[in-house]
C-alpha cells in the first residue's frame, strides 16, 4: 500500500486527463469509527456502623497532665506536681463520657457512569491510478500538513 498526501492526491485527481478519460477509475472514501467509554463522575455518601471501643486513655491522660501542672502552680513542688496528676488521672477516668458501641461513620466515595459511544476515527481514501491502487489515511476537518 503506498501512501501520498492528500494535497497531491487530489491534484492528481483534477488534472489528469488519462484519470478522467478511465471508465474504471473508481475513488472511494471509507470513514473509520472506534467505541469509547465516556465516565462522567458522581458522588454517594456511603454510611456504616462501626464498633467502638468507648477507651477511657485520652481523657485520664487529659486529667493527669491538668492535674500535675495544677500541683506544681500551687506548690511549686515536684511531689505535689506527682500527687496532682495521680488525682488529676482518677478524676479525668471517672468523668469520661466515653462509651463503647456501635457509632455511625459516613464517608464520601466518586464513582463514575460509564457510557459507550461510537466516534470517528480516521478516513481512508482509495483512487487508482495507471492500474494500480492508492490509499491515504487521513483526518476530516484538519488542517492540510
Amino acid at each position: 500500500m503506498k501512501t501520498l498526501s492528500l494535497g497531491f492526491i487530489l491534484l492528481m485527481l483534477a488534472s489528469s486527463s488519462a484519470l478522467a478519460q478511465n471508465p474504471l477509475l473508481r475513488t472511494e472514501v471509507k470513514d473509520h469509527f472506534k467505541t469509547v467509554i465516556v465516565q462522567t463522575p458522581y458522588k454517594v455518601e456511603l454510611c456504616a456502623n462501626k464498633q467502638v471501643s468507648g477507651d477511657k486513655t485520652g481523657d485520664t491522660l487529659g486529667g493527669a497532665v491538668l492535674g500535675g501542672l495544677i500541683g506544681k502552680a500551687l506548690t511549686g513542688d515536684d511531689n505535689a506536681a506527682g500527687l496532682g496528676a495521680l488525682f488529676g488521672g482518677i478524676i479525668g477516668h471517672q468523668n469520661s463520657q466515653a462509651t463503647g458501641g456501635t457509632q455511625r461513620v459516613c464517608r464520601y466515595e466518586t464513582r463514575y457512569k460509564e457510557e459507550s459511544k461510537r466516534v470517528y476515527s480516521y478516513s481512508i481514501v482509495t483512487f487508482w491510478h495507471q492500474g494500480q491502487q492508492y490509499q491515504v489515511k487521513f483526518l476530516k476537518n484538519t488542517p492540510l500538513g
